[in-house]
Formats: C-alpha cells, sequence, structure tokens
C-alpha cells in the first residue's frame, strides 16, 4: 500500500518549515528545509519537502554541485517547472556570491591558500578550462581580476601580450595568473610552465611582478611558488 503523504500545511506547526525559521531563525534548518521553503509546495502525493530532498540527491548531497545545476537539470524533477528552477538558481547563484564577498572583504592578498580559496569560487564551476589574471597594486590589493581566455575541456591558451597590456591599463605592480583543471588533477603541464616562464621574463621588463601561478580544482590548488617553479 502506498504510503499516505500529507502537505506541508497539514503538518504539526513546529515541524513547517517557514515557521520553523521564523520561531528559530534560518540556521535552525536543515538544506532540504531551506530548499523546501522557496519551492512551497510540491505536486499531488509530494510535498516540497520531498522535492528538495530529490534536488539533493541530484545535487550529490554536496551544495558546491547543488550550485552547478542548470534550469534545464531542475525542470527533470516532477513539481519543479521553469518558473521555481529560476527561483532555485538565482537563489543558489546569490549563495556563490556572498561566498566570494566574504572573501573579498579580505581586498589585500596575504596568504597563497586564501588566494587559492577566492580562485576555486570563480574558476570552479567551468566545466572547461580558463585562463584568469589578478592584478594587484603595490600593497597587494585586488585592483582588477579577468578571465583572458577560454579553452577546450583539456586546456587554454594565454596571451602574455594582452595579460601585460591589461596589467598596465590598470595599473598593476603585481600579477597573479591562474587556470583551472576540471579533471581534478592539478599537477602543470608542460605548456604551463613554458607560459609563466615566459609570462615572468616578460613582465619583468615593464618593472611588473608576477608573484604565482596558481592552478585550481574542486578538490584543491597548485602553487608554482609553493612547489618551487618561481
Amino acid at each position: 500500500m502506498q504510503e499516505q503523504k500529507y502537505p506541508i500545511k497539514q503538518w504539526a506547526k513546529d515541524d513547517r518549515p517557514r515557521e520553523k525559521l521564523l520561531l528559530s531563525g534560518a540556521k535552525g534548518l536543515s538544506n532540504s528545509e531551506l530548499l523546501a521553503i522557496l519551492i512551497r509546495n510540491g505536486p499531488r502525493n509530494k510535498s516540497a519537502l520531498d522535492v528538495a530532498q530529490e534536488i539533493l540527491r541530484l545535487g550529490k548531497d554536496n551544495l558546491q554541485e547543488l550550485a552547478k545545476l542548470t534550469v534545464k537539470d531542475l525542470t527533470k524533477i516532477k513539481g519543479i517547472g521553469e518558473a521555481k528552477a529560476v527561483l532555485l538558481v538565482a537563489a543558489l547563484e546569490l549563495g556563490k556570491r556572498r561566498q566570494a564577498a566574504e572573501l573579498l572583504a579580505k581586498p589585500f592578498i596575504t596568504s597563497t591558500s586564501d588566494c587559492a580559496k577566492w580562485l576555486q569560487l570563480k574558476l570552479g564551476d567551468f566545466k572547461h578550462e580558463v585562463f584568469a589574471v589578478m592584478y594587484l597594486n603595490q600593497a597587494n590589493k585586488i585592483n582588477h581580476f579577468e578571465i583572458v581566455s577560454e579553452g577546450g575541456v583539456t586546456g587554454t591558451v594565454a596571451d602574455p601580450k594582452i595579460i601585460l597590456k591589461k596589467a598596465l591599463e590598470h595599473n598593476a605592480v603585481n600579477i597573479i595568473i591562474s587556470h583551472n583543471h576540471p579533471s581534478g588533477n592539478l599537477n602543470p603541464s608542460e605548456a604551463d610552465k613554458r607560459l609563466t616562464n615566459k609570462l615572468y621574463e616578460a613582465a619583468g621588463y615593464l618593472d611588473i611582478k608576477v608573484l604565482d601561478h596558481i592552478i585550481v580544482s574542486e578538490t584543491g590548488y597548485y602553487s608554482f611558488v609553493e612547489q618551487g617553479l618561481m
């Protein structure tokens, strides 16, 4: 016999996600309960909480994976139409931006690990390789950040001339170059090493210092400086 499902509005008040949030604050709710508030209601014989749990499973019960889901991914779940999917994608994007803003609240680059965390937030969701540059002033405050090239799943090509031209435009004294490895393998390729050496040497003629080349993935980072390659 199929288990009878009751809509959330028929639950005891203390068990309803919206009422729980009002009573104890958002921190007292589980991820599925927070999602259920956004979903509001489910289809027949399914509560918003049931739908929220399906969404979490689709995201492998991992918030980072969840934030990568697209409107098309979400609408595969019964009870999620385009309007709800758009709302969820927007809410998840706000969460990512808040994380990035918290890291940026420290306006100066003070450590490789902090820099790598910031770059993971910026580059972690790309399924293909991208090459980015942090343009810093004398005090290592970020003047500008830009993705300067995008490639395929296995690589991207960056032009040192473009990178240095932008460094002059943004009055950069120091730069940190970076790219992502969607595969998760953080080891640099020979092309990565050649590009780093070429850019380091060329930047020196303009009195611009390349402080590091950081490769990031979802699981970690690789610093050329920490590994003794610069």
